[in-house]
């Protein structure tokens, strides 16, 4: 299944999906509001400020598999990142990335771009997958690599096609 044709919904509940972002770079990345990387937040807002305009998007996926970093319901994780980090880039709802019940769009991301030794699994929160315009996930980013890091690769992406 093409990235674009998986069905997502929005933290607020409404459907959504990938093809909505076509043509547009994508940081799609697993987040969380109790990890020691969830100041992150403000540098994932920072470099979607930066580039959106140029056809660049984060998109940020809750997950309470690593533990239990995400324990709020939908209304108190979009408070949480509003309030705290001003986040304005678009949130979905609460995700499985990893195990019987990941969303099918981890699946595929995994699959594309594994991590270390070629293993598929998540870690833990903050992996980041970069997405070219043609919907193709070109490379995957350990937790520890902070946003400001992706600059580079994150424009060479937007000056290609």
């Amino acid at each position: 299944m093409a990235l674009q044709d998986i069905p997502l919904q929005r933290l607020d509940g409404t459907p959504d999906q990938l093809a909505n972002y076509r043509n547009r770079v994508l940081l799609i990345v697993n987040v969380a509001s109790q990890c020691g990387f969830t100041p992150q937040y403000a540098g994932l807002e920072s470099l979607y400020r930066k580039y959106r305009e140029r056809g660049f998007s984060v998109l940020g996926f809750p997950c309470n598999q690593f533990g239990q970093q995400e324990p709020g319901d939908a209304e108190k994780i979009a408070a949480f990142c509003t309030t705290r980090f001003e986040v304005s880039f678009p949130l979905f709802a609460k995700t499985d990335v990893n195990g019987e019940h990941a969303h099918p769009l981890w699946r595929e991301l995994k699959s594309a771009a594994p991590g270390i030794l070629g293993t598929e699994a998540i870690k833990w929160n903050f992996t980041k997958f970069l997405v070219d315009r043609k919907g193709e996930p070109v490379a995957r980013y350990a937790p520890n690599t902070k946003p400001g890091e992706l600059e580079k690769p994150v424009m060479a992406l937007l000056q290609t096609g």
